[in-house]
This record gives C-alpha cells, structure tokens and sequence, in this order.
C-alpha cells in the first residue's frame, strides 16, 4: 500500500465482500471502513494523489466517528443537493453527510460546496482536536 497522511490510520486491501462492491460502484472512491481502517476503491480511476486526499478524508472521518461528535450546524441546500442520489441524502446519514462535509472542508476538496461559518469552525475545531492527537505520531 502506498504511504499516504493518515494520522495513523491503517490503510489495507478490501476484503472480497467490499471488491465486489467496490467493482459495482466505482464512483465510491474509498471508505472508513467498519473495523476502523481505510479502504481505497481498486477499481477507481483516480491518480494516486487523488487517492492520498481520499485515504485523509477516510481518516478524519475515522477519527469524528471515533470523537462521536455532535454537531450544531446545518447542511446548505446546495449541499444537500450536491449529494442527492446518494446514501448520504437518506435522512436517517445526516451524521454521516456532515461528517463527509466536515472532513472535505479539512481537506480543501470542492465537492463540500460553499460551507457555512458554522461548518468552518467545526472543520478547524476538529483539525485542531486531532493535530493535538496526533503531535507525537510521526509518519
């Protein structure tokens, strides 16, 4: 596996039962997978600093899960809309959107949209909650 900034975060081989989903949806370019570790998407025709943006975003959104955060912000209906179709417009993800939104921010990708203050501050809140968690690792 390549070496990729994942604050720690394991990045390993999809199991057979992910492959096969992987190979069905190659527009999911990776996962924080259930065991806590990074999935990347084989079948994804991203360049392989597409896919290191891709193994941060899993592990920021590894960490959130891990934190339980709670947010206290809203999703824009632009937002909302940049992601109808998917898993994560299903009332029932809300945590799951915001915290894709929430780690996109971290990471500069453009598909978060144009996020709220509100947003921002839980992005460098959370930023500053795991570079404090992570000052001794050393990659």
């Amino acid at each position: 596996m390549a070496d990729y900034e994942t604050f720690g975060y394991e990045v390993r081989k999809p199991f057979q039962s992910e492959l096969k989903y992987f190979k069905k949806n190659p527009h999911v370019s990776g996962m924080a997978a259930a065991d806590n570790r990074i999935i990347l998407n084989p079948y994804s025709k991203l360049a392989p600093e597409q896919q290191g943006a891709v193994a941060k975003n899993e592990a920021i959104r590894l960490f959130m899960r891990g934190k339980k955060y709670n947010y206290d912000f809203d999703v824009t209906p632009e937002q909302l809309k940049s992601f109808q179709g998917t898993e994560y417009a299903k009332p029932e993800n809300v945590q799951s959107l915001k915290d894709t939104l929430v780690s996109r921010i971290i990471t500069g990708d453009p598909s978060a949209g144009k996020f709220t203050p509100a947003q921002k501050k839980w992005a460098d809140t959370i930023l500053g909650d795991i570079k404090n968690r992570n000052r001794f690792y050393v990659k």
